[in-house]
């Protein structure tokens, strides 16, 4: 295997490994040896689990992206994009739950999750236009709606014997928020006012 093979191998171990058992659960020495490789050339190509976790995680972070741009882009119902969104975010609880941690813990992981954010306000800032609102107002509601996503995906709600409703009416709210702004933007385009 040459160095670009080597790199991507153990960044596909690493990213199977940290998806499944999280930051905790995964082992270096697993990651080596799943790749083919001797522990040692795992520290070759990146200083530490950490530096490992967020290689994955920036990779990740951008299909959650994508994810998402699909939901607020595809036809169809405000709760169909709900129960999608709950869908997503009850794949990989264990990374999930060891972002959330590190991101408080750990000022490398916290800054990718920052990093990954903006990438997300800007496709989320393009898609609504002139329509967008404050950023400081889109920030508010996109962790809300990961929030909310993850209390769902993990419930939170049915833990305490209640339905997670009134969960779903907010993500929704913010779903409907984010759809209709371009549309109205798209409709007073299309119909010139008249005198």
């Amino acid at each position: 295997m040459n160095r670009d093979q080597t790199a991507e191998m153990l960044l596909a171990v690493a990213r199977t490994e940290f998806l499944c058992y999280g930051f905790e659960g995964t082992d270096v020495t697993r990651i080596a040896r799943s790749s083919g490789v001797a522990p040692n050339t795992f520290y070759r190509f990146f200083k530490d689990k950490t530096a490992a976790f967020v290689a994955v995680y920036l990779n990740w972070a951008a299909e959650e992206r994508c994810a998402l741009e699909w939901l607020i882009r595809r036809p169809g119902s405000i709760n169909d994009c709900v129960s999608d969104l709950i869908a997503i975010h009850s794949r990989h609880p264990f990374f999930r739950r060891s972002l959330r941690r590190l991101a408080h813990e750990d000022r490398l992981v916290g800054k990718a999750v920052a990093d990954a954010r903006l990438m997300t306000l800007r496709v989320l800032r393009n898609w609504l236009g002139v329509a967008c609102p404050d950023l400081a107002v889109l920030a508010a509601d996109l962790i809300q709606l990961e929030f909310l996503a993850v209390a769902m995906a993990e419930g939170d709600v049915r833990a305490m014997d209640m339905e997670d409703v009134a969960l779903r009416e907010r993500a929704a709210a913010i779903f409907m928020r984010w759809r209709i702004r371009p549309a109205l933007e798209q409709a007073s385009e299309a119909t010139p006012l008249r005198a």
